[in-house]
């Protein structure tokens, strides 16, 4: 299996009234050095300004992005050629992240190379302490900066500690 961590940036709460407007994703391994980003031009007029806010673009700004089907294209190609095998999506917010990434595939490719599950990492760590009020977040190195890259980057950092530093059983 090959761990794929994800990171959503939107202009609202859900897919298909308002647009995914960037992703991240990185393979997690040792080096951390597969990365892919994407820009996504709307599909829709909806846009929440605060939402779209977080993501440090401006409305102008992601009508000059991608088209969504490219974008997809290109993910999908860029999951096969790093990963010799099934692909596991994973993120901080899978019930955010998956949704969005989930419907874009289906929507413009019509299949999920990720299949129909996901795994979320704060779960992971609420299980390892036992704790459901326990964050993970403490364990990133990379800065959290609503760049999707850095996020996933981030994310897949506290993966790895998970597994090497606290005993997570994880193969890469």
């Amino acid at each position: 299996m090959a761990y794929i961590m994800v990171d959503v940036e939107s202009d609202g709460p859900i897919p298909g009234d308002y647009s995914m407007i960037s992703f991240g994703a990185i393979k997690v391994d040792n080096a951390l050095d597969k990365t892919f980003y994407g820009k996504l031009k709307p599909i829709s007029d909806k846009f929440v300004p605060e939402a779209l806010a977080v993501s440090g673009h401006s409305r102008e700004d992601t009508l000059t992005f991608d088209d969504p089907r490219k974008v997809m294209a290109d993910f999908k190609q860029w999951i096969g050629e790093v990963c010799t095998d099934r692909p596991i999506f994973i993120s901080d917010n899978n019930g955010f992240d998956w949704m969005f990434v989930c419907w874009y595939f289906h929507h413009f490719l019509g299949e999920n190379p990720f299949g129909f599950s996901s795994q979320n990492l704060g779960s992971v760590y609420k299980g390892m302490e036992k704790d459901m009020f326990k964050t993970f977040k403490h364990l990133r190195r990379s800065a959290h900066t609503h760049h999707p890259v850095d996020d996933a980057r981030g994310n897949a950092e506290a993966l790895l500690t998970m597994k090497q530093g606290m005993g997570l059983k994880l193969k890469l």
